[in-house]
């Protein structure tokens, strides 16, 4: 589980945001606990704020780093492609990336600093019983390991300039190493449509709703990294159950194959049957209402994120999703007998009715500086008693009580589209 991710110098973050998944109100079922932090965990945590104030480049920074660990091995040769801040000191300073998170009951710390050409410095820390314990420390080329750990030749003979040791780790063996890799670089991504990076390397699985209907028992996923995993997630009967929650009259799906001289070869479609009033009627998915298509696309990640117990980051949960479809994921995500195994959703939204969804720590808001920089703060931090938890958030939010809401100035808007007003002196405004 994440426990904590802090960022700065990433497109329009700057100076260091940090988002917090530890709980402030601990007495809710919506929490989790383990045995190494004495404090509960969040499984949902919301980002809102206006149109440009960074809510996106916060889910960014969190897939640049799983990006970064699933590929930098073998992706990354003479550079490394960051997005530094292109203002100011930016593009001629480090970017840092620290978080916590807890993988199989133990806890660990993660740091990462790199700039264009190299990684300049990197750490990981457990903690065990509590107790920190230094796992390796590189400072640029040189690397330190702790004592009688495993695998530490492999990373040293595949590490370079822009290879993580992390990333490298994940090559080793079933090391500490490995395990948390892996909880980073499967970190499930959707809605981010600008990244190059989610094209390649990392992948985003949009349309692996489809494969868990279709393929056999070891479905090829991209971010199904064992057949454990792969045995987790199959599941086609639940997979049309929660479509059915955008569409309760979908009843079946049906596969057809025909020829595509593009491909080389045959091309599977997916059609739904629908039943009414005569005889079913069966729908390609790209007739479908936007709204379906959409939830049809969470449903793969989700439904893999929940049964593996992973992060899922998705950016405007809303998009064409009816506001009731969106609640529902939340409180999928919230449910401890729906999420049995820790998986955590963070995701930005301008839907304010979902704050009714949401307990005031799992609230962040972002705001744009005067310098265009963002700025990050959790709701439950802002104001001490003016967010009580009995509090209506979404009418206090709209009230503009937190800040982080858009400013339209009336006049302004007139004059943009032409309009011309008299004053109270008869002067044309």
């Amino acid at each position: 589980m994440l426990l904590r991710f802090r960022v700065s110098n990433h497109r329009s973050i700057l100076e260091p945001v940090e988002l917090s998944m530890i709980a402030v109100d601990e007495d809710r079922a919506a929490t989790r606990r383990f045995d190494g932090l004495s404090e509960p965990v969040l499984t949902v945590a919301g980002i809102y704020g206006p149109n440009a104030s960074g809510k996106s480049n916060v889910l960014d920074a969190m897939a640049w780093l799983s990006m970064a660990v699933a590929t930098s091995l073998r992706g990354w040769e003479d550079y490394i492609p960051r997005d530094a801040h292109r203002f100011g000191t930016g593009p001629a300073s480090p970017t840092e990336f620290d978080l916590d998170l807890e993988v199989d009951g133990v806890r660990y710390a993660y740091r990462l600093e790199v700039d264009d050409l190299a990684v300049l410095f990197e750490s990981l820390d457990s903690y065990p019983e509590g107790r920190r314990r230094n796992l390796f420390t590189r400072r640029k080329s040189e690397i330190d390991f702790r004592r009688g750990l495993e695998g530490t030749r492999g990373v040293r003979d595949l590490l370079t300039p822009t290879t993580l040791a992390l990333s490298a780790g994940r090559r080793v063996g079933d090391t500490d190493f490995g395990s948390v890799g892996r909880a980073l670089a499967t970190m499930r991504v959707l809605g981010l449509r600008r990244r190059r990076f989610l094209r390649s390397g990392g992948g985003d699985p949009l349309g692996s709703t489809i494969r868990f209907l279709v393929e056999d028992k070891a479905p090829q996923l991209p971010f199904l990294g064992t057949p454990e995993d792969r045995t987790a997630v199959w599941d086609p009967g639940v997979a049309m159950d929660l479509l059915r929650f955008a569409d309760p009259g979908i009843d079946d799906f049906v596969i057809t194959e025909e020829e595509s001289r593009h491909l080389g070869g045959p091309r599977r479609h997916l059609r739904f049957v629908h039943r009414g009033s005569g005889k079913p009627v069966t729908l390609d998915l790209e007739d479908e209402s936007a709204g379906t298509q959409t939830w049809f696309r969470l449903i793969g990640p989700a439904f893999a994120a929940l049964r593996l117990g992973r992060v899922l980051l998705l950016d405007e949960i809303d998009a064409s999703l009816h506001p009731r479809l969106s609640t529902r994921l939340i409180e999928i995500f919230q449910d401890p007998q729906t999420n049995t195994r820790g998986a955590q959703l963070v995701f930005t939204s301008h839907d304010t009715s979902l704050l009714n969804s949401l307990n005031r720590d799992e609230v962040w808001l972002t705001e744009k500086a005067p310098d265009a920089t963002t700025r990050l703060v959790g709701l439950a931090e802002f104001g001490g008693e003016r967010v009580r938890r009995s509090l209506n958030l979404e009418r206090a939010y709209l009230q503009g009580r937190f800040g982080a809401v858009p400013e339209v100035d009336q006049v302004a808007v007139r004059r943009a589209l032409g309009i011309v007003s008299q004053t109270r002196d008869g002067q044309a405004d």
